[in-house]
């Protein structure tokens, strides 16, 4: 009897430490791997620079690969460019001092893990420098046109379609690197997520390998994105059998500051859509933010910070007494469709789509928009429980929208699909206008008003040859220079006239 009772007593021990055991490593397991919670910002701006919208919860990418994979795939990198402890500088990446990540990217612990992924600050924040020798100022808001987002995706699927891409090499990398992995993270958890994050990006290069074959009418350059191919390729679009005019629909990253004065505008470049809330959750798709995966009081941080948000001064001299006598050659020839001011928008053009037989500029980026995927993209929130995000804006439009100009001098290149490099160019005839030129480069004009756009490299770093034309002197797809030219748009103004409309949008 005795014997049994002790029997008995050792196995309750037993059990009461197996379940002792089991609660403990189900509360660790839980304590990091059921966590979800961004890297919060108490400053507005830094929260635009850096904060997360929920894009890393589906798409992100775990930090450690993240930072580790320009070591090891330096080959895949552009000129196989390195830059120790900023990695993403080859790419156009911008980084402020000692920061862990670039601007516009953010960071989310989310299943055990440090996930990365972009934010809004990616393709809209930027750098300028008054000479080569000072040093670049960010700017927050205007366009990234140091960018490369095309180059960042090539890197990504050729890294992870190459032998580089394993654990055999990644987890050593990140151990160089400072990553402090232990046993469990090295021959458990990073495996895994090596072999998930191959197997999505090799998916992915699958999915959207139609737009990032290389030839002129699909290279987009920094500064450049064609925003709806990621929607056709997301929607399932049989892009092997549209015509090209609806597979080339390449921009320029737009300026995002001063919102509350656009509401009730036409919005994006063809003024497919009126509301900004619609708006910013569609381009919150581009950041790998979903209706399940959205930071919504995130979001709406960033949305009412732009709403006031001004553009910033120009930083340069202005001669205010030639700016004074290009106030009235502006009003006669650019209020109307632009605005009173770079702060008064009131007119009736103003926001409004002017038909491409009007403005008779490059036409890819309207035909890449269709009806089938206006009907599409309006479904994309169809299953919100909260009827007040179901998308329902998204129109088919006959042109390009009317912009305001405030802050007019950050926004080059010119023209929607960024084919125009300075604003003293957009002044000429098509004939006069540049039909190649460089992107890429921060430096300044401060005559012409753009951005130095004859320089090719500085320190081993190629700028980005932008052509416009073929060799037979035609408009490549979605390159074309052509457009708001001719007496009404003030390219056959005196030289003395555009010198002080110049000098005029420089105070905007």
């Amino acid at each position: 009897m005795i014997t049994g009772q002790r029997q008995r007593n050792w196995w309750k021990v037993i059990c009461l430490v197996v379940l002792f055991l089991f609660i403990t490593v189900s509360g660790l397991l839980a304590s990091r791997f059921l966590v979800d919670e961004p890297v919060r910002y108490a400053d507005d701006e830094d929260h635009f620079k850096y904060g997360s919208l929920g894009g890393e919860r589906e798409a992100g990418f775990p930090y450690w690969i993240w930072k580790a994979l320009p070591r090891v795939c330096t080959a895949q990198l552009p000129d196989g460019r390195r830059y120790p402890g900023q990695e993403y500088k080859a790419l156009g990446f911008l980084y402020e001092g000692e920061k862990l990540l670039p601007v516009g990217m953010s960071m989310r612990r989310h299943l055990g893990l440090d996930r990365v992924f972009l934010n809004c600050a990616a393709c809209h924040a930027s750098t300028v420098r008054e000479t080569p020798v000072t040093e670049p100022r960010i700017y927050t808001g205007m366009p990234a046109h140091r960018l490369n987002l095309m180059a960042f995706e090539r890197f990504l699927f050729d890294c992870a379609k190459s032998a580089a891409f394993s654990p055999d090499l990644i987890i050593p990398a990140i151990q160089e690197l400072g990553g402090g992995l232990n046993l469990f993270d090295q021959f458990v958890v990073y495996p895994l997520a090596v072999h998930l994050m191959r197997a999505r990006l090799v998916m992915l290069d699958q999915r959207l390998s139609f737009m990032l074959d290389k030839g002129p009418t699909r290279e987009w350059g920094p500064g450049r994105v064609d925003t709806f191919a990621f929607a056709k390729a997301l929607l399932n679009f049989r892009m092997d059998d549209i015509p090209l005019r609806e597979q080339v629909g390449v921009v320029d990253f737009p300026s995002i500051w001063l919102q509350k004065p656009r509401i009730g505008m036409q919005l994006h470049w063809d003024g497919n859509n009126t509301s900004l809330e619609e708006r910013n959750r569609s381009a919150a798709f581009g950041a790998g933010a979903t209706a399940p995966t959205l930071d919504r009081s995130a979001m709406k941080r960033v949305e009412n910070w732009l709403l006031a948000r001004e553009p910033p001064p120009y930083p340069f001299p202005i001669d205010q007494r030639v700016a004074a006598k290009g106030a009235p050659i502006y009003r006669r020839y650019c209020a109307g469709c632009h605005g009173i001011s770079g702060r008064n928008f009131t007119d009736d053009r103003v926001g409004k789509v002017v038909p491409i037989a009007d403005i008779n500029t490059d036409p890819y980026r309207l035909d890449s928009y269709t009806y089938d995927l206006a009907v599409n993209q309006n479904l994309l929130y169809a299953g919100n429980e909260n009827p007040d995000e179901r998308f329902s804006h998204f129109r088919k439009t006959n042109g390009y929208a009317n912009m305001p100009l405030d802050g007019i001098w950050l926004r080059a290149p010119y023209l929607h699909n960024g084919s125009v490099p300075t604003l003293r160019d957009l002044l000429e005839p098509r004939s006069k206008r540049p039909t190649k030129f460089y992107r890429g480069y921060d430096v300044y004009d401060q005559q012409r008003v753009g951005f130095v756009s004859t320089v090719n490299q500085e320190q081993g770093h190629h700028f980005f040859l932008f052509n416009t034309t073929d060799d037979k002197g035609r408009s490549l797809p979605g390159n074309g220079r052509d457009g708001h030219e001719g007496a009404r748009y003030g390219t056959e103004l005196p030289e003395t006239d555009k010198v002080a409309l110049i000098e005029h949008l420089k105070t905007f």
